[in-house]
C-alpha cells in the first residue's frame, strides 16, 4: 500500500482517472495501492484546485440557451433517517443544481445544496455572472426558479418553465423505476422565448451522465458520501473533467474547447496539474532533549 506525502503526476493522474469513471474511494484504493488517506487527501486538493479553476475561467460565456435541473442525492443518510446533531453536521439529502448550455453542452455552473430558494438565489445569482447575452432560459417547475430567476436576470432573458406531467408508477415492485412522462405544460414567465426550444433534455441527460460518472450518486448502495465537503470536492472534480477532458460525442470536442475557453483536450495530467506545488514545512528551533 502507496502512502506519502505527495504522490508523482503520474500516481495523481491514475487516482483521478479511477474516480472520474464512477470508482469508489476503497475500490479506486485496491486498484491502485495508493492509502484510503491519500486517496482522500488528493480528491479535496483536486476539488479545491477545480472549484478555483472554473470560478476564475469559466466567464463571459455566451449563451442562447440555458437549461437548469436539480439532481438528488444524500450525504450519511436520507433525511427521513437523521437526526438533529447529524443534520448539524451536514448529513441529509444534497441537491447539486445544474446549468448547461445546450449548444456547447458547456457546465456554466453548479451548486451543492438544499432544494430552498436560498440555493436557487445563489444559483441562478452565479449563472448571471457569467452569461454574456440575452439567453433563452428552460428550467422545471419548481417553484423557487421564478424568484430567482427574476432577481439575477430581471427582463434580460426569455426564460420558460416545462412542467412534466407523469402517469402512475404502476406495480409496486417497480417503485424504484421512474414513472412514465404522459405529457408538458411549457409556461411563459418573461420575455418571449421560443417554444421549440424550451426543453430541460440536454440538463436532464448530463444529470444521468453524473449519475453514473460518481460512485456518490449511484442509488441502492452504500458508495454515498459521508462527508458533506468531500461530496463537493467529487462534483467540481467531475465538472472540471466533463467541461475541459471528455470530448462529447455529437460535438467531437469538449465542452470547453465549443464555447471558445479552451485550444485543446486536455489530459488528466493537465488536470492534476492544476495542484498547487506543495509548499516545504519549516521547521521550528532546535531544542535539546532534557538529559534528566
Amino acid at each position: 500500500m502507496v502512502s506519502m506525502n505527495r504522490l508523482d503526476n503520474s500516481a495523481q493522474a491514475q487516482v483521478i482517472r479511477c474516480l472520474i469513471d464512477g470508482c469508489s474511494i476503497r475500490a479506486t484504493v485496491r486498484m491502485t495501492g495508493i492509502s484510503k488517506n491519500t486517496v482522500t487527501k488528493l480528491l479535496v486538493e483536486m476539488g479545491c484546485a477545480c472549484a478555483d479553476y472554473h470560478h476564475r475561467n469559466v466567464r463571459g460565456v455566451k449563451v442562447r440557451r440555458l437549461q437548469c435541473d436539480e439532481i438528488w442525492s444524500f450525504v450519511g443518510a436520507k433525511k427521513k433517517n437523521v437526526t438533529p446533531e447529524q443534520e448539524q453536521a451536514g448529513w441529509g439529502d444534497v441537491w447539486t443544481w445544474t446549468a448547461i448550455d445546450a449548444d456547447t453542452k458547456l457546465c456554466v455552473t453548479y451548486y451543492v445544496g438544499d432544494r430552498g430558494k436560498h440555493s436557487a438565489f445563489s444559483f441562478m445569482d452565479d449563472c448571471r455572472k457569467r452569461i454574456v447575452g440575452h439567453p433563452q432560459i428552460t428550467t422545471d417547475a419548481h417553484k423557487p426558479y421564478l424568484k430567482a430567476a427574476e432577481a439575477a436576470f430581471g427582463g434580460d432573458a426569455d426564460y420558460a418553465m416545462l412542467h412534466k406531467i407523469y402517469g402512475a408508477s404502476g406495480e409496486p415492485e417497480t417503485r424504484y423505476s421512474p414513472a412514465t412522462c404522459i405529457g408538458c405544460d411549457m409556461k411563459t414567465i418573461s420575455g418571449v422565448p421560443d417554444p421549440k426550444h424550451v426543453s430541460t433534455s440536454f440538463v436532464e441527460r448530463q444529470n444521468l451522465t453524473m449519475r453514473m460518472s460518481m460512485r456518490r450518486f449511484t442509488r441502492l448502495t452504500n458508495g454515498f458520501s459521508k462527508k458533506v465537503d468531500n461530496h463537493g470536492h467529487a462534483v467540481a472534480l467531475y465538472f472540471m473533467y466533463y467541461n475541459f477532458c471528455r470530448v462529447h460525442k455529437t460535438l467531437r470536442v469538449t465542452p470547453a474547447m465549443e464555447a471558445g475557453l479552451a485550444d485543446h483536450v486536455w489530459t488528466v495530467e493537465e488536470l492534476a496539474a492544476l495542484l498547487p506545488e506543495p509548499q516545504a514545512k519549516k521547521r521550528g528551533p532546535y531544542k535539546p532533549r532534557n538529559s534528566n
